[in-house]
């Protein structure tokens, strides 16, 4: 990245501003904005997340909402309700207070006297997911929003379900808000009220993972800020971007498709990061695009934003498999508009063990039938939903995976294929119990075999009809069930082969099923369909031209102890006990800017016993340490889940410590049961 030394307009940064809320609860502000903001009023850009704007995300905060403000505007990042220096509690993700905070936000922003009383919104993840929803209430300032990593369904392609199957990451995600939660504040900022302020967020605490599984349907919870409910709420313009190795590679296009207002999508080969931050590479000059987009929306400034195609992508070039790339070789291209009219939808019927092609002759028809019930060991290599590339976490080579899975396969191809969109696979299916599930994958297999996964999807056998009201099978009937895949742009060369794999299982990306399933295939109505897309780009599309990284100098940060990250898979043949160990853990950091000393480590483990589909156990876990001279607290949480066929166990613990003396303890012990799940 280019750091840049100077800007058109010269900034201050004020580091803790409070913004009272309707019930008086104090949000904490850090706000960047040009010097002559006082005279001359400009647009105004909020970010709102619960991630503590004066420490773990100063870093990123400093390298682009400066760069934002020296370029004309005032930004504006708050601590959610209950995070960071802000009042309150935060006690579950995108509830109605927050988003009522938020509009809040933009109405005190707007009537500041440095604020012209046009304000947009952005942010990545849960700051992503804070503007799309905001921005469906329509408060009268906010004219665009800029969104990285979000969804607009957050049953069906967010971390918790997807395709009605549970995720590890429903427990991970709640592992992570259990520690982010109950964090203090700093007393350097809001003085000895602090031990108060934490307390009250101790107090509140609860595993979050508990409401999640509360919910294991499409309901009103889920329905509850999803854009995609309705998508007429969205009136502003929006510039929406993701990478195809993240977990939210789908909502850019469904969002292109789906809403009526002026809009662009940037999908990279990034895991879940900003895009010019974005690994793997290449990274891009995103924050000159951001700062068109705002000059244009915001300023009203005929730069030709809108100039050019809907959607630019990165058609990704085949590649061995690797848990971490640095670069995803490829090029980036263009759709004018979503959905592509240049897009065939391809579909390659399956029988016996091959994906057949348009060319090849259809078998004399019989019924065929093949059959799968899949180790638990399968999914080991997955890799995690959501790659964030540390530790490296994509999956792997899938040669082990597919020995536990049907296994179809085309011929070598005779020439270049490329694809880009969801694919999609029809199966006539039976199961042998009432709740199973089906893992659907598409590799490219070299011709030495090796076999990288491309993408992925999933379905919860009870859901084939319907999310909303999911049914038991009834074992040995037969039932015809599509299985949407993760979009993704991929290029095949001549000579590799396009493998689709099924499989009952994929722990521990996956929670499995209550039970061992044996699942029939019925293959004469069986089907993998491909978005193919031409090798030749159309005529007269501009060739995208993004510039370098470029971002603000961030305040230096001293490491005061080295980090660790780990990725193991371990096996024992004595007791069949099969294990995932993950470690991020960032070390101990001082930032230099406020004097903070702030450690992080976080722990999760996934263990099985042979094909017990009683014995899968997940534990994550969180240490998260604060000091500087006269003030050391640290929080460590702790929420193991384990089940049954008939119910979920959560097991999870919360301490406090002062001065390394704990000064607050909580325990969890409860059941939910389980439905359909």
């Amino acid at each position: 990245m280019r750091f840049v030394e100077h800007l058109p307009h010269e900034i201050r940064q004020e580091d803790h501003v409070t913004i009272t809320m309707s019930d008086g609860v104090r949000l904490s502000a850090r706000i960047w904005r040009p010097t002559g903001s006082d005279t001359d009023p400009v647009p105004a850009v909020v970010e709102c997340i619960p991630y503590r704007k004066n420490d773990l995300t100063s870093t990123r905060d400093a390298i682009h909402h400066p760069y934002i403000a020296g370029h004309g505007y005032a930004c504006v990042r708050v601590d959610l309700r209950g995070t960071g220096e802000s009042e309150g509690v935060l006690l579950d993700e995108y509830l109605d207070q927050e988003q009522r905070d938020a509009e809040s936000v933009l109405a005190w922003v707007a009537e500041q006297p440095w604020c012209d009383g046009s304000t947009g919104m952005m942010g990545i993840s849960w700051g992503a997911f804070a503007a799309l929803q905001t921005a469906a209430r329509q408060p009268e300032s906010l004219k665009a929003i800029v969104i990285a990593s979000f969804t607009d369904n957050r049953y069906a392609d967010d971390m918790h379900y997807l395709g009605g199957a549970m995720l590890s990451d429903n427990l991970a995600e709640a592992g992570t808000m259990f520690a982010y939660a109950t964090c203090p504040p700093d007393p350097g900022v809001v003085g000895e009220r602090w031990r108060d302020m934490w307390r009250e967020r101790l107090e509140a605490a609860r595993p979050w993972v508990l409401e999640w599984l509360r919910h294991p349907h499409r309901d009103a919870y889920w329905r509850h800020a999803s854009l995609g409910e309705d998508y007429s709420r969205l009136r502003c313009p929006v510039l929406a971007s993701s990478g195809w190795a993240d977990g939210y590679s789908n909502a850019v296009t469904r969002l292109l498709a789906n809403v009526d207002v002026p809009r662009r999508g940037l999908i990279g080969p990034w895991s879940h990061k900003l895009p010019h931050l974005g690994e793997p590479g290449p990274a891009i000059g995103y924050l000159q695009e951001v700062v068109k987009w705002w000059d244009h929306w915001l300023k009203g400034v005929d730069n030709g934003a809108m100039d050019g195609p809907m959607l630019r992508t990165w058609m990704q070039e085949s590649v061995p498999p690797s848990t971490s790339y640095e670069e995803r070789p490829g090029r980036w291209v263009a759709e004018p508009s979503w959905p592509s009219p240049q897009i065939e939808e391809v579909v390659h019927p399956l029988r016996g063990s091959v994906i057949m092609t348009a060319d090849d002759e259809e078998p004399a028809p019989r019924a065929r039938t093949r059959t799968v019930r899949s180790p638990l060991s399968v999914g080991q290599f997955a890799g995690k939903w959501a790659s964030y590339n540390a530790p490296p976490d994509l999956p792997y080579d899938q040669r082990e995976e597919d020995g536990g899975s049907l296994v179809y396969e085309t011929e070598p191809l005779a020439e270049r294929l490329e694809i880009l969109g969801s694919p999609s696979v029809d199966l006539e299916v039976s199961a042998s119990a009432p709740v199973a599930q089906v893992t659907a994958r598409i590799s490219d297999v070299a011709p030495d075999g090796r076999a990288t996964r491309v993408t992925y999807g999933v379905l919860n056998l009870t859901h084939w009809e319907s999310d909303e009201h999911p049914r038991p099978l009834e074992p040995g009937q037969r039932c015809r069930v599509r299985i949407p895949l993760n979009g993704v742009a991929q290029a095949f060369p001549p000579g590799h082969r396009v493998r689709l794999s099924l499989s009952t299982s994929y722990w521990p990306l996956v929670w499995p099923a209550p039970e061992p399933v044996l699942l029939t295939v019925h293959e004469d109505n069986g089907a993998l369909t491909l978005p193919v897309r031409p090798t030749e780009e159309p005529d007269g599309m501009p060739q995208a031209d993004f510039g370098e990284p470029e971002g603000c100098r961030p305040p230096p940060v001293t490491r005061l102890t080295e980090p660790e990250q780990a990725w193991n898979v371990s096996r024992s043949l004595v007791d069949y006990h099969s294990a995932l160990d993950i470690v991020k853990d960032r070390g101990m950091q001082r930032y230099e800017e406020n004097g903070i000393e702030v450690g992080l480590r976080a722990v999760e483990k996934y263990t099985s016993v042979a094909d017990d589909f009683s014995s899968p156990t997940g534990r994550s876990a969180w240490t998260m340490r604060f000091s500087r001279p006269g003030w050391d607290v640290r929080v460590e949480t702790s929420t193991t889940l384990t089940s049954n066929a008939h119910a979920f166990t959560v097991d999870a613990t919360l301490d406090g410590y002062e001065d390394g003396r704990r000064v607050f303890s909580r325990t969890w012990n409860e059941t939910v049961p389980r439905d359909l799940a």
